[in-house]
């Protein structure tokens, strides 16, 4: 046990020589974690370099509308934004109206309100609206909510794509419990199930990347729609 214990200290420790050496300070981002904390919010958001990785990947896709399905205190959504070409907007989902207004605030603070669409509800009540409003496709999905429903997201993504479309689907690996097939923990079968989606599915190139860091042992599932 000592030796996972050293490992997560170095770990936690190369994840702040990379926020050190690569991510500038910025104070929206900085307040809007201070904001979940006093908020008393899970301290479940992405860390800083996982988040500048959804800055790249929007830029990289030229993205004009994301969809985020889990916001918490909109920690990613900050990154997201960042990645949006001029005209861009997110529509980013959250369930819980305590995070929701954290999220606002940070908003707000940050200067991109005029730029998100906040949706209160479940996410699988949410996403038929969308569908039926017609504001697709998206250039890029960040799913990031309730693992169990991770199945259901992914068929409304792909609802909601275009060939080209980039999905980002986080928590895959659950600290390598994903292997774990006679698991009865929801988060393990409902991400299991996403990989076996994934791989049903000969229309996506798909690929995950395993991550270590201040956010412990994790990963990133990657598919482009029409790949």
């Amino acid at each position: 046990m000592a030796g996972a214990a050293d490992e997560s200290i170095l770990w936690s420790a190369v994840d702040a020589y990379i926020t050190d050496h690569l991510l500038p300070p910025d104070a929206a981002r900085e307040a809007a974690l201070a904001a979940a904390e006093a908020a008393g919010l899970p301290a479940i958001n992405v860390s800083p370099a996982q988040g500048r990785m959804l800055t790249i990947l929007a830029r990289l896709v030229r993205a004009r509308r994301i969809l985020e399905i889990g916001t918490l205190a909109g920690y990613s959504t900050l990154f997201l934004a960042e990645g949006l070409e001029r005209d861009g907007r997110i529509v980013t989902l959250e369930i819980d109206p305590a995070h929701a207004a954290v999220a606002r605030a940070n908003f707000d603070r940050a200067g991109i309100a005029d730029r998100v669409d906040l949706r209160l509800g479940p996410a699988i009540a949410s996403l038929p609206k969308i569908l039926e409003e017609g504001i697709g496709p998206f250039d890029m999905i960040f799913i990031d909510a309730d693992k169990p429903s991770n199945p259901d997201y992914l068929a409304f993504a792909l609802k909601l794509s275009r060939p080209g479309t980039l999905i980002v689907s986080d928590n895959v690996v659950r600290g390598g419990r994903v292997l774990e097939q006679d698991s009865t923990d929801r988060s393990v079968q409902g991400t299991r199930a996403l990989f076996d989606a994934l791989a049903a599915d000969p229309s996506l190139l798909s690929t995950a990347i395993q991550t270590v860091g201040a956010k412990g042992y994790d990963g990133f599932a990657l598919t482009l729609v029409g790949g």
